[in-house]
């Protein structure tokens, strides 16, 4: 039930004619940047949330692993 190749190549169509040959790239760019950004903030907030549950353990459990 995901995207299939018919639909992929109509949406590429479509924002091609929208934005043209010549910002085409610029936007894919502008794409890439957004999703390695989210990917990013992921992992911080990732990070963050395992350092709290290590700082909220009780002091026995600290000891244990």
């Amino acid at each position: 039930m995901g995207i299939g190749m018919g639909e992929l190549l109509l949406i590429l169509v479509i924002v091609f004619v929208l934005f043209g040959a010549g910002k085409l790239p610029q936007v894919m760019g502008e794409i890439g940047k957004g999703i390695k950004g989210l990917k990013n903030g992921l992992k911080e907030e990732g990070k963050s949330e395992t350092s709290q549950v290590q700082n909220n353990k009780k002091p026995d459990e600290k000891n244990r692993g």
